[in-house]
Parts: structure tokens; sequence; C-alpha cells
């Protein structure tokens, strides 16, 4: 039987990379397996994004204000829920998710029955590995991660992520704003599910500039810290 898949590609100010990541998709065959959609949630961008989206044949949800990345895949969560979706996966607008490798992402889905299935920059430590000063953020948070959930997760702020029905109705009544891949595994992690980590290959962002410069990475890290506490605490219905 046919399962539904839906792509979710959440995007503020990528004009520079989205044509090419969505021609990219086009060309995967996914056939046989999942009847995939794909939808682009373009948060508020004030670039051309949303006219670039227009002219491929996908579904375009076009916030009028910007909610911040949390928001836009919630959004996308939302849509999968009452669409009635199988399983959703998250790919980023900026190109560094290529959509070659999203069978990674279902053969664990498959293998394992996970709830969630993270795409790992760091289990093999192959294709675009960030900045060092990044990665010892990232090494950080992994710790900080194990320290409130028990799980072993590496790439935690990864956003090239799978999720099955029961992920995606939590993730469409509650997902976290400002810091969700790191927090949401957390809130994950307390609902009981289970999550799988699978190598995958990134890339560099295609175009546009990260929200995140080095002169504030300390503040940045703070702020995650404090959110993924509260979320460890956090009772959620």
């Amino acid at each position: 039987m046919t399962k539904k898949a839906l792509i979710i590609i959440p995007c503020f100010n990528e004009e520079q990379s989205i044509a090419i990541l969505l021609g990219e998709l086009s060309m995967i065959d996914f056939s046989g397996h999942y009847d995939v959609n794909v939808i682009v949630v373009n948060d508020g961008s004030i670039d051309k994004t949303a006219e670039v989206v227009s002219q491929f044949d996908i579904i375009l949800l076009d916030l009028t204000v910007n909610l911040g990345i949390g928001g836009a895949v919630q959004t996308g969560f939302k849509y999968a829920l009452e669409n009635d979706f199988d399983v959703a996966i998250q790919v980023d607008g900026d190109g560094q998710h290529p959509p070659a490798e999203i069978q990674k992402l279902l053969n664990v889905y498959h293998e394992t029955k996970s709830n969630i299935v993270i795409g790992s920059r760091f289990i093999t430590k192959r294709g675009f590995q960030s900045s060092a000063l990044r990665r010892f953020g990232i090494f950080y948070l992994h710790w900080l991660n194990k320290v409130f959930t028990k799980k072993n997760i590496y790439d935690i702020t990864s956003g090239f992520r799978l999720f099955d029905k029961k992920a995606i109705a939590l993730a469409a009544r509650y997902y976290p704003d400002e810091y969700p891949e790191p927090e949401s595994l957390v809130i994950f992690a307390k609902a009981g599910f289970s999550i799988a980590e699978t190598p995958v290959m990134m890339k560099p962002r295609q175009g546009g500039q990260s929200s995140i410069r080095y002169f504030s990475q300390m503040y940045y890290m703070i702020k995650v810290t404090i959110a993924m506490f509260f979320s460890y605490i956090r009772k959620v219905k």
C-alpha cells in the first residue's frame, strides 16, 4: 500500500537557493512506496522567494508575517496532520540537505519504525561539517541533550528530519518557536518517542545568510540551554 509523504520546506529569504532545491527534488523518483507532496512555507520573506516557488507545481503556504523557523515548520506539520500524511520530512530551504539523501531517512524509518529519524553530518563525518566553532557548540548541545533525555544524538541541530504520524500530531499541537531542533528532541523524548539517527551528506548553504553569526554564538548557546531546560520541565498535554 502506497503511503503519503509530505516534504516540508521552511523558507525565509531563500530566493537564491530554493529554485535549485526544488529542481533537484523534481528529479527524485519515490514511486512504488510513497505518494510524495512538497510544501514550501514562505515565512514572510521580503525577497522573491514566493515568486520563485510559484513557478513550480507544488503547494505554497505564503505566511503574511514572519513566525520564525519553529512556526514555519509547525505550519507544515498542521498541514500534514489535516491532510492525513503518514510521514513528514523537513528539508531546509537553503540547499544544505540534498534531496537524494531523503531516501536514507526513509530506509531507516522502515528498518527501525522510529518516530523520528535525524539526518546527521557527524556520524561518518563526510560532506560539509560546518565551522570548528559551531561544531564545538553542537557537541555541547549533544552533551546537554544526553543529560536531559539519556539519548545519544550527535547532530542535534540538524533540520533534516523525518516524523511519523505520532510525531506529526504532537508537533502540530506544540512545537518550539526559536530553537526547535534541540528543544523538540527533549519534548519528543519526554513523550516516549523513539529517535534514530543516520549519516547523510550535507552541503554548505547555497545562498542567503544564516541567522546565527559568530558574534552571537555564545548568546545563542545560553538561550538554547535555557530553552532546553524549560522544555525538560514543561508539561505538554
